[in-house]
């Protein structure tokens, strides 16, 4: 099932869960127990199978063994392909004479919706709160409750703000979307593992039980499943009005999206960015996030990142629909109203928030403290190369080319010096006006400064290096929303998906070589392979050597070669030097482009008969 095929069945099944939730429940839960079924006969079969040649030992002795191994492998590996295990939620524990307003908080909103208890509240570093319930007795249930809830989320909301997110979580519980999104969860899982065990080459054997039927019942059954865990947030988001009121809940959700851009895309990096100046890290950070700080942003950055969480569309990249679906759904605007100071979590934890705010910290520091450390390595080694090429200079010598780039690149990230950066990329631009490197480079930085001489450069940039046009494609859909051109802004977003999509195929595409595939001949001057051939020979244990160029669908300007080996010696070591081989060729030939190397021996025996057979592909 191809991406559009997908988002056009989940499309129209979104219809039929909205229109007929629980006949549309009741379809699913169904196609669940069919594949099931499907797989418990294939099991049965296998099983079945295996007890025959346990039994048939007595008759076949030597021969029953060799059946009886393969067998009990490929059983064991589709048994333990089917086993998806929860894992537990980590997080810092917290009883009720920890925080007694948070449990009766919690208490309140869990009768409310008629919930079940929770076993464990687990407080963590997300912005983010959430319900994992685990299975201790597997397939059986007797469901563990934990309860997991982001510190960020209860500094930065109000308190009747989080309670409208924890009542949405309750939502899911009420309902029972928990166990049955659990359950469902598992079963795709399943159907992942099992399709990744049979793309295992040892395992291909025994696919033609599973492949056929996992190719079409995968897909079918994750698009049907998709539509009901949407629903289930739609159900959740009308628990929390419930339980709170449709302003609460439209302000909780805005202030998620708010705060959310503020700590990504300000407080973090603000933070990190005196990794260039301090050789280990010396921040409270979880200490120094108040519930004030976003009244630090200005109203004009809020306001724009409001406006583009409202221009986001529900994709199919997550079940949770887009925020302008959600306020929708609950008759609402968004609305972003910031806590009082000592109004949010200094109520709900009381004497616990000095605790685990410093555990937090603590934690931070121990994690960040190697990245930290190389950050600043690399800021000290990068600003002694920019103080060299800047002696250069004043000894009156000439840059090179790549020399005057990194200078920029230096001046810019680690003596923070835009404009002087800038006017060195301009200077280079003038210097070499056809490198698409420094194109991008100039135009990326000109649209940064909604300059739109930046346009033509980077559009020049794209179409003159294919690395540069999914960047260059970001750039433009960002410059044309801040400029509030928002036609051209989603022109280029939909340009940027299909050309991500596109190259996702590409890269699959590229990554495995099939007997099937359709192969040419290389097609590449005979000076480049008598270099090639010269270095093959160096190359100890390799035999022959057959390039061939397969044939590709995606970018077929770019070719795709393939080169197949044979080693020299009998069967003892073979395996062993195949790999040495395949490693000293990847390391020392230089080929004209893009090369898959393999034997084709073995169990690629096959790959070596095709390729004999094709004139002129033999090499050594």
């Amino acid at each position: 099932m191809t991406n559009e095929e997908f988002a056009n069945l989940v499309k129209q099944l979104e219809g039929q869960a909205r229109n007929q939730p629980k006949s549309y429940r009741r379809k699913v839960l169904l196609l669940a127990v069919l594949g099931n079924i499907y797989l418990s006969l294939a099991l049965v079969l296998i099983g079945g199978l295996f007890a025959v040649s346990l039994a048939s030992v007595v008759f076949l002795k030597v021969l029953a063994i060799k059946i009886i191994l393969p067998l009990g492998v490929f059983l064991w590996a589709v048994l333990k392909s089917l086993w998806v295990k929860v894992p537990t939620p980590q997080g810092k524990h917290l009883e009720h004479k920890d925080a007694p307003a948070l449990f009766d908080l919690i208490e309140s909103l869990r009768l409310r919706a008629r919930a079940p208890r929770f076993h464990q509240v687990l407080i963590t570093q997300e912005l983010n709160a959430g319900v994992v319930q685990r299975p201790r007795l597997g397939i059986f249930g007797w469901y563990h409750n934990h309860l997991l809830i982001g510190l960020p989320l209860t500094k930065m909301l109000t308190v009747d703000q989080f309670a409208a997110v924890l009542a949405h979580e309750f939502g899911h519980l009420a309902k029972g979307h928990g166990r049955l999104s659990n359950w469902i969860y598992r079963q795709r899982r399943r159907w992942i593992q099992l399709m990744g065990l049979f793309g295992d080459s040892r395992m291909k054997r025994g696919g033609f039980l599973f492949k056929p039927f996992l190719n079409r019942f995968a897909p079918y059954f994750n698009a049907y499943s998709f539509p009901l865990a949407r629903a289930h947030e739609y159900e959740a988001d009308a628990a929390s009005v419930r339980a709170t009121s449709s302003a609460i809940a439209a302000e909780a959700l805005t202030a998620v999206h708010v705060v959310g851009s503020y700590l990504s895309q300000q407080y973090w990096p603000q933070i990190y960015r005196h990794a260039d100046e301090t050789p280990q890290p010396a921040f409270a950070p979880y200490h120094e996030m108040r519930a004030d700080l976003p009244r630090a942003v200005p109203p004009d950055t809020i306001s724009q990142w409001i406006e583009q969480a409202m221009q986001e569309q529900t994709g199919l990249g997550d079940t949770h629909p887009c925020l302008k679906d959600r306020l929708s759904a609950l008759g609402e605007t968004p609305r972003y109203a910031p806590p009082e100071a000592g109004q949010s979590a200094e109520k709900l934890l009381g004497a616990s928030l000095a605790h685990l705010t410093a555990q937090f910290d603590e934690s931070w520091i121990a994690s960040t403290m190697e990245s930290w450390r190389q950050r600043y390595e690399q800021v000290r080694k990068g600003r002694d190369q920019l103080a060299k090429l800047e002696q250069k200079i004043a000894n009156g010598e000439e840059l090179t080319l790549r020399e005057a780039y990194d200078r920029a690149q230096y001046t810019e990230e680690f003596r923070a010096d835009g404009d002087a950066a800038l006017a060195q990329f301009e200077a280079l631009q003038q210097k070499a006006p056809q490198d698409p490197i420094l194109c991008y480079a100039l135009g990326v930085r000109w649209l940064k400064r909604n300059d739109e001489h930046g346009i033509a450069l980077v559009q020049y940039a794209m179409e003159n290096d294919a690395n540069a046009y999914l960047p260059g494609a970001e750039t433009l859909r960002d410059y044309y929303w801040r400029t509030g051109n928002r036609d051209e802004a989603h022109r280029w977003h939909a340009q940027m998906l299909e050309r991500a999509e596109t190259d996702r195929l590409a890269k699959e595409e590229r990554a495995n070589i099939q007997l099937q595939s359709k192969y040419a001949r290389h097609g590449l001057d005979e000076p480049t392979i008598a270099a090639m051939r010269a270095k093959l020979k160096t190359i100890r244990n390799l035999r022959k050597a057959y390039l061939v160029r397969k044939q590709v669908r995606f970018y077929p300007e770019r070719p795709l070669y393939v080169l197949g080996f044979t080693v020299r010696g009998v069967w003892l070591g073979a395996k062993r030097r195949r790999a040495e081989v395949q490693k000293q060729v990847l390391n020392e030939v230089n080929f004209p482009g893009q090369t898959l190397v393999f034997s084709v021996e073995g169990s690629n025996y096959r790959f070596g008969r095709k390729f004999r057979w094709m004139r002129g592909s033999r090499i050594l």
